[in-house]
């Protein structure tokens, strides 16, 4: 996954926006209605990574299957938040599905319509 295939895909979501509160170097998506945060991406990093918001139970099952490229969250809570390392090791298939997991984690929640 390139840095701007990361991008497209993260702006791509629903009221997705884009942010720059830690400089140039690190990009923030947030839900633009709640301003919850699901991917920080140091898209100019070498490695080039993203960290994602992730179910602890599956963000613990992940680490061990990817050890070396999924870490815990980098200066993020290590329980609820995964860095990935984007180097071609860890699916873009799975890195997709984890980003859109993520994204549903912070996104508002709609009530549903209760029959009368």
């Amino acid at each position: 996954m390139t840095p701007d295939a990361l991008v497209d895909l993260c702006l791509g979501l629903p009221q997705a926006v884009e942010t720059f509160p830690f400089g140039d170097e690190t990009s923030v998506f947030k839900i633009s209605g709640n301003g919850k945060i699901f991917a920080l991406a140091a898209l100019a990093g070498e490695p080039f990574t993203v960290s994602l918001k992730c179910d602890p139970e599956e963000g613990r099952a992940l680490r061990e299957e990817f050890s070396l490229w999924i870490t815990p969250g980098y200066h993020l809570n290590k329980k609820h938040w995964i860095t990935i390392v984007l180097d071609g090791h860890v699916p873009v298939e799975l890195v997709e599905q984890l980003l859109r997991d993520s994204h549903a984690l912070v996104r508002p929640r709609v009530p549903c319509a209760r029959p009368k």
